[in-house]
């Protein structure tokens, strides 16, 4: 019988993996990768140099462990080029590979920064660990950086940097960071303190273009200002990856579209983590992935496991001011109930019966997230 095959080597891949010989040991199993495989998780990249980890020391396994340990065939440096739904196969560098069940942990791309300027080919994006690695040579001995973006990804670099001594410029289009999560009160406080620790914010402006200098790079802003800095790091967000499945005939909307299985369009075709869509949800944070894995290694197993989220709240590394933040569902009526101390921010989002739709805490106040997370409407 053909392999289950999972393509993706990303935490999303490896956890399926895990989660598959806690009930399955002897199916066999091939996980298909780009890189080289190595294990390490995703989001500690953000938050690397303030943990005191050289980018060596994030990948806590080798292929070839991961292999012996999960009993699972991995192909690394291994590309996967097309998808045969009707045959059940997949196209790869080599060849082509049966499956019996096919899963895609495909993750998801950095969103093109569409700079102009001959620096622009210089601008510097982290998605996997030979990003990390070249970003981390990329910043040695230098001391200026500008991040752009100041959603999540973007805020964390801008701590971790400005935390270990970089001189940090950061360009968001929104008026305060992570906008799209938190009040304006809650995103405030974690620009003041994100400033008080040495990153100079640039809110409601956009990065036109980028020049090389003799000792660096210029952005340029929509206002004509000029930032000088030694490396440039673009954080504006991540697209689902879903050419391969598109080009496949698998439908496809913001991400790769499942049911609560986790089930694409094509038959035994799965996707999950931070390509997939499951039902109009594309969640790319740790907590669902996790529920997911858990969930579809049920189900490849022989027992139809739908995934059901709990209320997952999503924690900001952000050490200068901690923020957790529970996003009310799309679309919930209601509004922002704020209360503000000299440590912190509680802002609770309820309805007009004053259930709880979600949260978005920072500093001391988010000791409460598991607490509130317990009393949210699902």
């Amino acid at each position: 019988m053909p392999p289950i095959v999972i393509v993706g080597s990303g935490l999303a891949g490896y956890t399926l993996l895990k989660e598959i010989r806690k009930c399955d040991t002897t199916t066999p199993v091939t996980l298909v990768t780009a890189d080289n495989g190595a294990f390490y998780s995703k989001p500690n990249l953000s938050n690397a140099l303030t943990a005191g980890k050289t980018a060596a020391a994030l990948a806590s396994a080798s292929a070839e462990k991961m292999a012996a340990e999960q009993n699972a065939t991995i192909l690394t440096h291994t590309r996967v080029t097309a998808i045969d739904t009707q045959g059940q196969r997949i196209r790869i560098d080599s060849g082509e590979l049966d499956y019996s069940k096919l899963v895609l942990a495909l993750g998801a791309d950095p969103i093109p920064h569409g700079l102009s300027g001959e620096g622009a080919a210089g601008v510097l994006a982290v998605n996997d660990l030979a990003d990390y690695v070249a970003f981390r040579n990329a910043i040695d001995g230098k001391k200026r950086i500008a991040v752009l973006g100041g959603g999540l990804i973007g805020c964390e670099f801008a701590n971790d940097l400005a935390h270990a001594g970089f001189a940090v410029d950061v360009v968001h289009l929104g008026g305060w960071p992570l906008e799209r999560l938190l009040p304006v009160e809650a995103g405030q406080r974690l620009a003041d303190s994100l400033a008080a620790l040495g990153v100079n914010w640039h809110f409601g402006r956009t990065a036109k273009s980028v020049e090389q200098t003799t000792d660096g790079y210029q952005v340029a802003l929509d206002n004509d200002e000029k930032i000088a800095a030694d490396v440039v790091l673009s954080a504006i967000g991540l697209r689902p990856r879903t050419q391969l499945a598109q080009a496949g005939g698998i439908p496809v909307g913001r991400g790769i579209q499942t049911d609560r299985l986790l089930e694409t369009g094509a038959a035994n075709v799965y996707a999950m983590g931070d390509c997939a869509e499951v039902e109009g949800l594309n969640l790319p944070y740790v907590q669902p992935l996790m529920v997911q894995a858990r969930a579809l290694a049920g189900t490849l197993a022989g027992t139809p496991t739908p995934v059901i989220y709990p209320a997952m709240p999503v924690m900001v590394k952000t050490p200068a001011h901690p923020v957790a933040v529970l996003p009310p569902k799309i679309g919930a009526a209601g509004g922002w109930k704020v209360e503000c101390s000299d440590t912190g921010v509680c802002a609770l989002h309820t309805d007009e019966a004053g259930r709880l739709q979600g949260f978005a805490l920072t500093g001391t106040e988010t000791g409460r997230r598991n607490a509130l997370a317990k009393e949210v409407a699902t």
